[in-house]
């Protein structure tokens, strides 16, 4: 038989910090007059257009991915004009 002890009796009690963490947050604080409202708005805007930007790239990759497994598939399973063909390019 093996003898357990409690756990409790094992961890010691964290010892108290005689200083504050972080004595000299004021430093970082911003105040008021530092506020400069038309850049905070110019940065949002700019991170909203490359945000809506990488989406469109994103769906267009989607798009353009799935024709080409489905080219793929069609080409694989032994079938022939798997691409179609634009009218435009006819008439030239």
């Amino acid at each position: 038989m093996l003898p357990f002890r409690r756990r409790e009796l094992l961890r010691k009690p964290p010892e108290p910090r005689s200083e504050a963490p972080a004595p000299e947050l004021a430093k970082y604080e911003g105040s008021e007059a530092e506020d400069n409202y038309p850049r905070r708005m110019l940065v949002n805007v700019a991170g909203l257009a490359v945000t809506i930007a990488l989406s469109i790239a994103g769906a267009w990759l989607v798009v353009h991915i799935a024709d080409l497994r489905k080219n793929q598939d069609c080409v694989l399973s032994g079938r022939r004009n798997c691409t179609p063909v634009d009218g435009n390019l006819l008439q030239r």
